[in-house]
């Protein structure tokens, strides 16, 4: 969340940066304030009644003191009566407290100063390209006829088992999916220095909230009930990406400055309802309800967290390098980025059979806006408690990846080609019938 201080001391400032992500937020300020300002005003009348209240106490000995048994006792009435008000002004003062966090939860991150203001994804930056489309000497094939030609997936067995927006990988399929996800972990642990952790895929609420997901997109996951036990539905949920238990691991703590940075890396299945989202009735890989990823985790001290970001943003850029994929960098506008992100780089890989790039990875700095949420802090060399940077990317996601990889190494005869570095994986350099 953001911080109330600035809130407080710049109030037209975040209102304007607000403003630039086009969704209305900014007209929540006024109310923090004024729920803020309840809170304080009430707190300095609790700390003068309780002033007053010690005041009387000391009047109590020196009464008893002097035999004065009268004057006393009515003293005391009047340290009971003052504590039932200080009781009573507690209780507004936490209710202000609680109206005012509510709304603080619901305003997302400020985007930083180098974020284009846009409305949409057609307001987004492509930085640059990189490599060559591959040029096909023949009409290429879509990700689903390869994958029924060559068995790879089965597209209806998964919608008898699951509904729309599911994926059955079979035989050779399957393979590729595992030695995708065995070769991102490989390259992340191995060369780039990230250490790899195995989360749970199912957290509580206090994570979804610690990471930016609720309260807003409550309705975006699947909540879990044990047995058909209603009453406890919503305690736990599917994780919509690792990133959610991940960037949790050290929520509440107070971490050395020396242990900073921290870099993780975990495969999990992604679990999304992706409430009214279009296409996931629709046959293909390209948005489904469960997909695997390989996700990047790095919290960093917040002078060093945007040379951290382009390093990030380099790891998973190097995924689709090392495939020999052509995709392009894109910088997302104001009004295109995440709820908790300031600043946020997508990478859209070249799909032949869509004739189209897909979002493979989105590499986001999200300041201290995520650590404020779950209270994670740092204690600096000079002793200061500070909050780190809280930086997610996906490195990369599937089964986009799996979509692309297929779609630009097919042959003419319905084939596909692996590449190089895939081969030690699947034991094999082709996949044909």
């Amino acid at each position: 969340m953001l911080d109330i201080k600035l809130i407080r001391e710049q109030p037209d400032f975040v209102r304007q940066r607000l403003a630039t992500r086009g969704a209305g937020e900014e007209k929540l300020i006024d109310g923090i304030l004024d729920q803020d300002e309840r809170r304080r005003k009430t707190l300095g009348e609790v700390e003068s009644l309780k002033a007053q209240r010690n005041r009387v106490s000391k009047e109590i000995g020196a009464l008893m003191a002097q035999k004065k048994l009268a004057e006393a006792e009515a003293r005391k009435v009047e340290t009971r009566e003052l504590g039932d008000r200080i009781a009573g002004l507690d209780g507004v003062a936490k209710e202000a407290e609680s109206a005012r966090d509510r709304l603080m939860l619901q305003l997302p991150n400020l985007p930083h100063e180098s974020v284009k203001v846009g409305a949409s994804a057609e307001d987004n930056v492509i930085v640059r390209e990189v490599g060559a489309k591959p040029a096909l000497a023949f009409q290429p094939k879509s990700h689903v006829d390869l994958c029924e030609h060559l068995k790879l997936v089965d597209f209806a067995r998964a919608a008898k088992l699951s509904g729309s927006g599911f994926i059955l990988y079979t035989n050779w399929g399957a393979r590729l999916e595992r030695a995708l996800i065995q070769f991102l972990l490989d390259l992340h642990t191995r060369e780039h220095g990230y250490t790899e952790v195995s989360p749970p895929y199912v957290v509580g609420p206090h994570c979804l909230e610690g990471v930016g997901q609720f309260p807003k997109f409550a309705d975006q996951y699947y909540g879990l009930a044990e047995g058909d036990r209603n009453d406890a539905l919503g305690k736990l949920y599917l994780i919509p990406t690792a990133e959610t238990p991940v960037a949790n691991i050290h929520r509440e703590e107070l971490l050395k400055e020396s242990q900073l940075p921290l870099r993780y890396c975990a495969y999990t299945p992604c679990f999304r309802g992706e409430a009214g989202a279009a296409g996931v009735g629709t046959r293909g890989m390209i948005r489904v309800h469960q997909f695997d990823k390989v996700e990047l985790i790095k919290i960093v001290k917040p002078e060093a967290g945007y040379d951290e970001h382009e390093k990030m943003l380099a790891n998973a850029e190097r995924v689709l390098q090392l495939l020999g994929l052509h995709y392009r960098v894109v910088l997302l506008c104001t009004g295109d980025m995440g709820f908790a992100s300031a600043k946020t780089y997508d990478l859209e890989v070249w799909s032949p059979g869509q004739g189209s790039y897909l979002e493979v990875s989105s590499v986001s700095n999200c300041e201290d806006f995520q650590a404020r949420r779950m209270n994670l802090r740092f204690k600096s060399d000079t002793g200061e408690n500070r909050f780190p940077h809280i930086l997610n990317g996906s490195g990369t996601a599937l089964a986009r990846l799996f979509v692309a990889l297929v779609e630009t190494y097919q042959r003419a005869d319905g084939s596909i080609t692996i590449p190089p570095l895939l081969q030690p994986y699947l034991k094999a350099d082709r996949i044909t019938t």
